[in-house]
């Protein structure tokens, strides 16, 4: 089988360089960025597309039979994409405020507090508007966008009501992208996927593509900023089939709706067609987020 390497997504630095370069040109390229093994567009190819899907493939197997050979998910300190090990010092129960919390932990968790979520859903079910937000758990645009942005949303326009969110986390970016993910869909099932994403992005190290910092042990560091999370079921989850499964309609459904960067936005009525508000050069902004959320909120039943 040939193999071809996972092209890294773009620094957030290069990213912004970029950005404004495209701002004076007379044909504006896409957004590019410098990372190990060269450079690549924001917007991948169908080609690009296509390989990257081959590999997640060959990750996965090669996890699976991991997973087999080792002789199960999480039962030994040597198996699992969490171990026994990773978990070690950690208590039983997430808390933002323990001696082993990531920095930001308690606003992170203050931010959702009060807002319904069921699994990767936030927010009220009955909400007239709903988004589809995709992200890469080492996406640094994705970072900007969850840091800057989406709290104003959260308060603005979830908090009340208007709108609800549905989170799919893709892998778009190499390996730990495909396994990282597995920490907020872990997560979700005790209905805390939302703090969890917002404990990573507050802590990703910048220029972090494919650097293989997003170990078992830092990932089950975030879990235990989570206030109440269950570390024990957590790590469990993450191991299991359920959340593999979980991951692999993402990222069919990514394909189905021709996905093809991070983060991408889409916004609409709820149960309707839904639009991309995400743009090549930026990205998804606040102001056409919330823009698209009000002109759904004013047609919406």
């Amino acid at each position: 089988m040939h193999r071809l390497p996972f092209p890294p997504m773009p620094s957030g630095k290069r990213a912004r360089q970029q950005r404004q370069q495209a701002a004076t040109a007379t044909a504006p390229p896409p957004v590019r960025s410098k990372g190990s093994g060269g450079t690549r567009s924001r917007q991948a190819s169908p080609r690009a597309l296509a390989i990257a899907g081959g590999v997640v493939l060959v990750i996965a197997i090669v996890i699976v039979l991991g997973v087999v050979l080792t002789g199960g998910s999480g039962g030994s300190s040597g198996s699992g994409v969490v171990t026994q090990q990773d978990m070690q010092g950690l208590g039983t129960t997430g808390s933002a405020t323990s001696d082993v919390a990531l920095p930001g932990a308690a606003d992170a968790n203050a931010l959702f507090k009060g807002i319904p979520q069921n699994g990767l859903t936030l927010g009220d079910p009955k909400a007239p508007v709903e988004m589809e937000m995709f992200i890469d758990v080492q996406c640094p645009i994705c970072q900007e966008y969850e840091v800057s942005n989406l709290p104003t949303v959260v308060k603005e326009d979830i908090a009340n009501g208007k709108a609800q969110l549905h989170l799919k986390p893709w892998a778009f970016i190499g390996a730990q992208s495909l396994t990282g993910r597995y920490g907020i869909i872990a997560a979700a099932k005790q209905n805390k996927g939302f703090e969890y994403a917002k404990v990573l992005y507050d802590n990703q190290p910048a220029n972090s593509e494919n650097t293989g910092y997003l170990t078992g042990k830092w990932m089950a560091n975030i879990a235990a900023s989570v206030d109440g999370l269950d570390l024990a079921q957590w790590k469990s989850d993450v191991n299991s089939a359920e959340t593999k499964a979980t991951a692999k309609a993402v990222d069919q459904l990514a394909t189905q709706k021709k996905v093809d960067a991070t983060p991408t936005v889409l916004v609409g009525c709820t149960g309707g067609k839904l639009q991309n508000v995400t743009t090549p050069q930026l990205g998804p902004t606040l102001q056409n987020t919330q823009q698209a959320i009000n002109a759904a909120a004013a047609t919406c039943k």
